[in-house]
């Protein structure tokens, strides 16, 4: 076993681990990040999921993460072939899918972040470890002194000593090895005082996992891949809060739970509840593409239909979660099966056996997407936890906006969208205002030296659901860099950053003056439900 020393361990690389590795190397530190598959970029690249955005992302938020946006259109605008009017355009949506103004492949987001840390590794300010899980941590009293990683081709492991730890892992995983106090699954009513809180606590009250993958379509290609093994199962299961088998077009409207029936081709694109599936999450958009050069539209499939909620991640044994990461492998290729030999059409047949997996848009030998993605974590138990009583629209009321915190280290936007859970419960989405990131919810209670930058921050079950999207981690993460990087050059620790008011308005003018990041939403969008327009312009 090797020993690497650092000023900064950064463990998982997804949105938040890279924007922290990237804050603190900038800043001037040594920093070594390390990633248990072979593409940085978490649930926007490795997990497959375009980018879950707010309507101000293109104005509002994180300099950074502009740069990154920005990075993807210049690729495409480099690298691929446009029409000209297309390249021309500022606010250019490789894909046209609706749910994002920048929907695109996978592989390109991992190409632009490489580009953004390619500087930092050349100098030797940042070691990138890709393929490296932790296994272990050490700590003394309130401080974790290192942490062990295994190699996944050989088993090899390495230890990394390092004065601050990040936990950006999907899970939280650090969490847990480093005996840092936490919570998972759902909190009890009593214990947030949140109104959709559940009457009893229930760790295993978890969000369901999805397992992405991205498909073409032509009518003359045999796409059809071998039926699943648990294919039968799958196309009979019913849950009870569900109006059919998954295996059909049938599924819930989120904010109402009413049956929705939605084709995957056809479709309303002027009513949302209506809209097909195709264009939902399409990241390759033929048209925008000079004639002859692309040829078919690719969509990525993160649809109601693939949402895994039998069996949890966290709070079990590992050959449960193995059989959980299996179940939903299995679900999204039982989907994809269905679709192709039984899914019924408007012309009165069946199946679309040209609908085809593309395994290179994910870098996978088998299509589907390198991780399953994941919508809830550990949280640490924090100093300060953000609760739908700070953000949510039926909670605060309808003109109040949500709560101002005085130690904001960022903002985001996004509804409370919880998707059905282990636990039997069905969509939880609730009207929300744009918020902001308090330093609070980024320290734990007692340890010192680690701190989360994922999904893994002082929220609770309820507010995951609008803390946990690309933005928002992306923010949290330079946050975290910003911040040990502020307490490595003061000497201080973080939560004096906190408890004194110099050292937190030094901290917070490093973020907004030097990083650029938008510590307070404009007045006029901190008042408007997600989703809503401005109440001025409403009027």
């Amino acid at each position: 076993m090797s020993t690497l020393r650092t000023s900064v361990l950064v463990v998982g690389a997804g949105l938040g681990g890279v924007a922290c590795a990237l804050t603190a190397a900038r800043l001037g530190h040594q920093v070594i990040l390390t990633e248990e598959t072979d593409w940085l970029g978490g649930q926007l690249t490795s997990q497959a999921v375009p980018p879950d955005e707010n309507p101000w992302i293109e104005r509002h938020g994180s300099a950074s993460y502009r740069r990154l946006r920005d990075g993807i259109r210049d690729y495409y605008r480099r690298c691929h072939p446009l029409r000209p009017e297309v390249a021309a355009d500022p606010l250019l949506n490789p894909g046209l899918g609706f749910v994002s103004p920048l929907c695109h492949e996978p592989r390109v987001a991992v190409a632009v972040l490489e580009e953004m840390l390619a500087p930092y590794r050349t100098s030797g300010t940042l070691t990138v470890l890709l393929r490296h899980r932790p296994v272990a941590a050490a700590s003394e009293g309130d401080i974790v002194r290192a942490v062990t990683l295994r190699r996944s081709e050989d088993a090899a492991e390495v230890t990394v000593e390092a004065a601050y730890v990040v936990d950006a892992t999907e899970l939280g995983d650090l969490l847990d090895l480093a005996g840092v106090e936490h919570v998972i699954g759902a909190e009890a009513v009593s214990a947030t005082g949140e109104a959709h809180a559940t009457p009893v606590a229930d760790p295993l009250d978890q969000q369901a996992i999805s397992w992405c993958f991205p498909l073409e379509y032509a009518e003359e290609v045999d796409g059809v891949i071998e039926r699943p093994a648990s294919y039968d199962h799958w196309r009979t299961s019913v849950a009870d809060f569900w109006p059919g088998p998954q295996l059909s077009w049938t599924d819930v409207e989120p904010i109402t739970l009413a049956r929705r029936d939605r084709r995957i081709f056809e479709g309303d694109p002027d009513d949302a509840s209506l809209r097909d599936l195709w264009h939902y999450r399409r990241i390759v958009a033929r048209s925008q593409f000079r004639p002859g050069t692309v040829t078919r539209d690719v969509t990525l499939v993160n649809w109601p239909q693939i949402d895994y909620w039998d069996l949890p991640l966290l709070g079990v044994d590992d050959a449960t979660r193995d059989r959980a990461l299996l179940g939903a492998r299995e679900l999204s290729l039982s989907f994809l099966y269905w679709m192709q030999t039984e899914a019924p059409r408007p012309d009165g047949g069946t199946g679309y056996p040209g609908l085809a997996l593309r395994p290179d848009i994910v870098g996978t030998p088998d299509g589907l997407a390198k991780a399953a993605y994941v919508r809830e974590s550990r949280r640490i138990l924090s100093e300060f936890t953000v609760t739908e009583n700070h953000v949510g629209v039926e909670a605060r009321g309808a003109q109040a906006g949500s709560a101002l915190f005085h130690d904001s280290v960022g903002i985001g936007s996004y509804r409370i969208d919880l998707h059905p859970s282990t636990a039997g419960r069905t969509y939880v989405d609730i009207d929300c205002f744009p918020f902001q990131i308090p330093l609070g919810a980024l320290l734990p209670r007692r340890v010192e030296n680690l701190l989360p930058a994922n999904k893994n921050i002082g929220t609770t079950h309820i507010t995951n659901g609008c803390y946990r999207l690309h933005p928002v981690e992306w923010s949290i993460g330079e946050a975290v860099g910003a911040l040990v990087a502020y307490c490595l050059a003061a000497g201080s620790v973080p939560r004096q950053i906190r408890a004194e008011e110099g050292r937190l308005t030094d901290y917070q003018r490093l973020l907004g003056d030097t990083l650029g990041v938008s510590l307070a939403w404009p007045e006029e969008v901190r008042t408007t439900p997600r989703g809503g327009r401005p109440r001025e312009a409403a009027r």
